[in-house]
């Protein structure tokens, strides 16, 4: 069954693999469209450089209209990044718009917005945040071991 959120599902897709953008893979489930596995790779010259994330996205029907769930798999330490996985981003919530595609998600969450940019004053992990803010060498070091761990959790 063919609908308009597939169509779109499937046209990302397209995209991603003609055009993929640096550091990021993705790509729907064998048999369910509406369920992604993504990959994003720490940006270079940061404290995640070298670190490989793992998320996943979940659409509904009303895609693109309404963005998708999206969630880290890995362990994270991050202002913005809920215990659970969940992601606290604008574009996510109040500032989505049908113009992003899942390349344009996954990349807002890999460069700038998300793991460099972190917005301190929207905590979703109060104790990263507090480190952000207060000790950034001890912040730096966790999201190294974090990044480490990103090595070798499955």
């Amino acid at each position: 069954m063919s609908t308009p959120a597939r169509k779109r599902l499937m046209r990302d897709f397209k995209r991603l693999q003609q055009d993929p953008p640096a550091g990021i893979s993705g790509a729907p489930h064998e048999n369910n469209i509406m369920l992604w596995n993504a990959v994003i790779f720490g940006p270079d010259d940061t404290p995640w450089d070298g670190g490989t994330f793992k998320l996943t996205l979940q659409f509904t029907e009303d895609y693109p209209n309404k963005p998708p769930t999206v969630r880290f798999v890995s362990r994270m330490f991050h202002p913005n990044i809920y215990a659970d996985g969940s992601i606290c981003l604008d574009i996510l919530q109040n500032q989505w718009s049908p113009i992003y595609d899942v390349a344009a998600i996954l990349t807002s969450i890999q460069a700038s917005s998300l793991l460099c940019d972190p917005n301190p004053n929207s905590p979703a992990n109060s104790e990263a945040a507090r480190l952000f803010s207060e000790n950034k060498r001890e912040y730096n070091r966790r999201v190294r071991e974090i990044v480490e761990q990103s090595w070798t959790a499955d």
